[in-house]
């Protein structure tokens, strides 16, 4: 592991942490949470093959962990995983991966100081009032004056996650059930007893793990599309790689579905610049015979693009492009019917806050990954079990790809407060989510020892 603060030394950037020339929080909210203590740590993890999606690829995951001390004695630590890429790809592009990280991992830190300074009721009010100023200010660490909002909020996870686990405790709140404030309820109002796991399908996974991962039982396969290359050199890569996979799953039959059929789903990660080429896709898709099989398909067009989608076909889901509840509106509008929820790279506070806006517009909500660790997995788990059961499937969906991408995994899975608990494995493809389960709400508000050591290692 790195030392943080050799890090912070050795990159010649702890000045960047000042904040000098940006804006002061102007005033303190009134609140009942003071934090007087904050710090945080990472691990880097490295991945089993690059993992390929929106155009790049990634080797490793920075694994951050964040701690946050009341006035009152109480402290919590949140994690993180972070992903540049996915945060902002062209920022992973113009640097370095090492280099990618380390200005988001500044950015954690910069999260840090700022909740120091702002007293807070419930961590949505602390998010609303430090963020304008974290967006500036992560602006200015990373010399990119259109920084991507989605990669401050990738920062803004381990403390995000810190903030809730003290609320809670502060409030005597012991479950995830009662965590969630009454605003944000509606939206995570069910208790799915299955929820569906997506099996990832990056670009260049050998098709034989496909066939083995349907012998397992896994019958939702996310494939991903936008391949690197021209907008041509992605559609025609993309059809190749469709008719790839529909060879092999196509005549494979699962118990989970009504007509014994595997489901696709797809994600191009906004790497579609036009609907036209969409167009050309799904066309191919029907010509092959894979059209049956695609339940929606995930963030396909540029943020950028304002064309409707109502008439492709499918079922359009949004994820990138939703970063606020002006953006879920913007995307309903022009088709999407499905919301993409990333509690573990957007925060579990702007998730409730879009579960409870697609609740209200009647808009069905899954939950995608980053590749994160099997501590995230279970925040990640406690919204897709409470989420409505997704059209055509009749059960919550969410996505884990850690497994078949972490070197590291099976110790990584040992970090997990109640490793080895029936729910944190999947089971023919879904996760089986018992009386246990809700109860304990998936273990996120026990300690895991080995987060909390990343801290005290550096107090001996």
């Amino acid at each position: 592991m790195m030392d943080r603060r050799a890090f912070l030394k050795n990159a010649g950037m702890a000045a960047a942490l000042s904040g000098s020339g940006l804006p002061r929080v102007l005033a303190k909210p009134a609140g009942n949470i003071t934090v007087v203590y904050a710090d945080s740590d990472f691990e880097r993890e490295a991945l089993l093959r690059p993992f390929g999606f929106k155009g790049g690829y990634l080797t490793e995951l920075w694994q951050v962990a964040s701690r946050l001390q009341a006035a009152s004695g109480k402290s919590r630590t949140g994690v993180a995983t972070q992903s540049v890429l996915y945060g902002d790809a062209e920022m992973f592009a113009s640097h370095t991966e090492t280099e990618g990280n380390a200005l988001m991992y500044l950015v954690a830190v910069r999260a840090l100081k700022l909740i120091r300074n702002t007293p807070f009721t419930d961590p949505v009010m602390l998010q609303e009032t430090i963020f304008p100023q974290l967006m500036a200010e992560a602006r200015q660490i990373t010399g990119k004056k259109d920084l991507h909002t989605n990669f401050v909020y990738n920062a803004l996870v381990s403390a995000d996650n810190a903030a809730w686990l003290l609320y809670a405790a502060e409030n005597g709140l012991e479950s995830f059930d009662a965590m969630v404030p009454a605003a944000y309820k509606k939206g995570l109002t069910h208790r799915n007893s299955k929820v569906a796991v997506t099996y990832q399908v990056p670009y260049g996974m050998p098709v034989e793990e496909l066939q083995r991962a349907a012998a397992a039982g896994y019958f939702v396969f996310k494939i991903k599309t936008g391949y690197p290359g021209t907008q041509a050199e992605m559609l025609e890569k993309d059809m190749r790689r469709l008719s790839q996979v529909h060879r092999v799953l196509k005549d494979l039959r699962t118990p989970h579905t009504a007509t014994g059929k595997l489901i696709y789903t797809l994600d191009a990660n906004g790497r579609y610049e036009k609907k036209e080429l969409l167009l050309r896709y799904l066309d191919h898709a029907k010509k092959t015979g894979a059209l049956e099989h695609i339940l929606f398909y995930e963030e396909p067009l540029a943020e950028q693009n304002d064309e409707d989608v109502s008439d492709t076909g499918i079922r359009m889901a949004a994820d990138e492009s939703v970063h606020d509840e002006a953006g879920a509106l913007r995307r309903i509008e022009q088709g999407y019917t499905a919301m993409v929820l990333k509690g573990i790279a957007k925060t579990l506070t702007l998730s409730m806050k879009i579960a409870a806006l697609a609740a209200e517009k009647k808009i069905p909500c899954l939950c995608a990954d980053l590749t994160v660790n099997p501590v995230l997995v279970e925040w990640n788990k406690n919204i897709a079990a409470r989420l409505m059961p997704f059209p055509g499937i009749g059960m919550g969906i969410m996505e884990t790809n850690g497994d078949m991408n972490y070197r590291n995994w099976k110790n990584m899975t040992a970090w997990h407060p109640l490793a080895g608990a029936s729910w944190t494995q999947p089971r023919d493809g879904v996760f089986e989510l018992n009386e246990d389960y809700y109860r304990q709400s998936g273990g996120i508000f026990l300690p895991s020892a080995h987060y909390e050591e990343m801290f005290h290692r550096r107090l001996k």
